[in-house]
């Protein structure tokens, strides 16, 4: 089942936390997160400004943020990216975040589904799936010159979705490091006991 929430929605951030809560297993290793697109064109920046955003925010924790404004992330390293997440972060949850085009009614929507993301779609290009959980900002309506439209799109719409996505995900990972901890001081004691 795939969740939207629109971007002028006031409780959107807690519906992606909720969202993750249900999709993303709780029990395993800290879920990593991979934030695609490219600082050259402002429809392709969702994913490294909700990157930079989660850096700064979940700082000094024990967790991966890949794809940032500084280090983008973008459909050619995709690539090489499902191997190298398989070899270092071989038992974590994936969660893929990245700007899609859609129906021109579905623009403005974050839509968070139980499945991989194919990036460049709305560029045409043919790649390989990324992440267990993906999350997808509508930036544009779907047409035969997308390219153009990312290039187009407001940069307001943009930053608004990142914070969205960003304290969505920051709040999803800090109750999921709280909960570990408290799991893990559990386990302790009735060894202990």
């Amino acid at each position: 089942m795939d969740y939207s929430f629109n971007l002028y929605n006031s409780l959107a951030p807690n519906g992606v936390c909720l969202t993750l809560k249900k999709m993303v297993a709780t029990d395993g290793p800290a879920p990593v997160v991979l934030c695609i697109g490219s600082d050259l064109s402002i429809g392709d920046s969702l994913g490294p400004i909700t990157g930079t955003k989660l850096k700064s925010s979940l700082s000094g924790l024990n967790c991966y943020v890949y794809g940032t404004l500084a280090k983008p992330i973008t459909a050619h390293e995709v690539k090489y990216m499902n191997e190298f997440l398989k070899l270092t972060h071989p038992d974590s949850p994936i969660i893929a975040v990245d700007a899609a085009v859609g129906l021109a009614g579905d623009i403005g929507l974050i839509k968070i589904s139980r499945r991989g993301l194919k990036p460049g779609s709305g560029a045409n290009k043919k790649l390989a799936k990324v992440g267990d959980v993906s999350i997808m900002g509508i930036i544009a309506e779907q047409s035969l010159f997308n390219y153009s439209l990312f290039s187009a799109t407001r940069l307001n719409m943009i930053y608004k979705m990142s914070e969205i996505i960003a304290e969505g995900i920051t709040s999803f990972i800090l109750d999921y490091i709280q909960n570990s901890n408290i799991r893990g001081a559990y386990d302790l004691a009735r060894k202990i006991i």
